[in-house]
């Protein structure tokens, strides 16, 4: 019998016997593939009076079929790695700097649906006929989507998007080349500042990448309460309460939509809303909130600045009939602040396009937009319009003319935004 099967094997036992949960506790995993390899590759001596055994690499193959995710461990592993899919089993994907590639990694039916199982476990969402789609987090912060038939043709699709970068704030962003370092400046001056910001941008443009880095500049004194579909938010703030919707059990009760979630985080005593991505009618729920003087920020898909604007006005129609378009204009006029556009290139790389602000004016049903940065080809350069609110930045010292001027600025005081120095 192989090695590493026969370690496999009484790892299994081992674990039933013991109650291990191997996700949770891989310390355990290790010590106990250790102990069943000593005593294999003893029981292999004393058969032949040999053993040629490569140790680690055995342990490394059992501690990725037993603790980790089979065949895509590997793949989990590579730091390079932004996206891995899977369309059939003989077909595994990846993503590298924003370009696919076929893997070499070939699966089972069997295999796809064990790594699933495997996947889900800890998330406490269900795959099955009567809800064919998922979405979950993994225990690396990876986010997981899966597909089934009979909305598939025939295989379950996969998909486990990884977040490569994670910004402890927006400078960091500057030597991915994402943007500059006078718009991070001024962007960092915004949100300490208090400005509603609307992250825009389509699948894989870096959104979500955007507004951790964002929400890394928040002031540490202050309390944020974050709304999402799946945990993708990774924060160090001091404050903050991360909350998830919740799917509709079996019964089909207890689902918590994700406008619930924004009416309950605006009973959490926040400082701060975020919303993961907006999709529906929470969108009015968000407007609301801005509205009545709380800073917020949000995500949504679009192709442009003006496109996510437009979309804004749209979303909250769907929360019912009662809500009129000559309402929700006006209100998005007045409460968003800036629009941060975010798109990837031909070759991979994700960029922010533009800076946009809504100064508040309308005319003829269109809400002006002013752009403050704006990448015409040549890489992000200074506009001409200028955000709202100067009298908030003056509050927090900041020289609003020269912040925009300037190609950077000092960052701001350490004790106001409870980041050390």
């Amino acid at each position: 019998m192989d090695v590493a099967l026969r370690v496999q094997a009484d790892v299994r036992d081992s674990i039933r016997r013991l109650g291990i949960d191997p996700l949770r506790d891989p310390d355990a995993i290790r010590r106990l593939i250790d102990e069943c390899l000593a005593d294999a590759i003893e029981a292999a001596v004393a058969i032949d009076g040999s053993a040629q055994v490569d140790r680690e690499a055995v342990a490394l193959e059992v501690m990725h079929q037993i603790a980790g995710f089979g065949p895509l461990q590997r793949l989990f592993d590579d730091p390079s790695v932004e996206e891995v899919w899977i369309n059939e089993p003989g077909r595994v994907f990846v993503a590298r700097q924003g370009r696919s590639e076929l893997t070499t990694v070939v699966l089972t039916d069997r295999e796809v649906r064990d790594l699933v199982e495997r996947m889900l476990r800890l998330s406490g969402r269900r795959l099955d006929s009567s809800s064919p789609f998922v979405d979950a987090m993994l225990p690396d912060g990876s986010r997981l989507h899966v597909v089934i038939p009979d909305i598939t043709r025939r295989h379950w699709s996969v998909n486990v998007r990884r977040f490569v970068l994670r910004p402890s704030r927006v400078h960091d962003l500057v030597d991915a080349g994402t943007l500059t370092t006078q718009a991070a400046d001024f962007l960092e001056a915004s949100v300490v500042a208090g400005l509603n910001v609307l992250v825009a941008g389509g699948t894989q443009a870096g959104k979500t990448t955007l507004l951790n880095g964002l929400l890394g500049c928040v002031p540490g004194h202050e309390r944020i309460v974050s709304c999402e579909e799946v945990f993708e938010i990774r924060l160090a703030h001091p404050d903050w309460v991360p909350m998830q919707t919740r799917d509709a059990s079996l019964e089909g009760t207890g689902e918590i939509p994700l406008r619930r979630l924004v009416r309950e985080a605006l009973r959490m005593r926040p400082t701060r809303l975020v919303v993961g991505e907006v999709r529906q009618a929470e969108a009015l729920d968000l407007l609301v909130a801005m509205n009545s003087g709380m800073p917020a920020m949000a995500t949504l898909h679009a192709n442009s600045a003006r496109e996510a604007v437009t979309k804004l006005c749209t979303l909250p129609l769907l929360a019912g009939q009662n809500i009129p378009g000559d309402f929700v204009v006006p209100t998005v006029a007045g409460c968003v602040d800036l629009v941060i556009h975010a798109a990837t290139d031909r070759d991979g790389r994700r960029r922010v396009r533009e800076i946009c602000a809504l100064p508040g004016r309308v005319e003829d049903g269109v809400i002006e937009i002013a752009d403050i940065f704006v990448d015409r080809g040549h890489g992000l350069q200074r506009g001409s319009g200028f955000p709202p609110h100067a009298e908030r930045f003056a509050r927090w010292g900041y020289d609003l003319a020269r912040l925009l001027e300037q190609s950077s600025v000092a960052p701001v005081d350490s004790s106001r935004t409870g980041w050390a120095a």
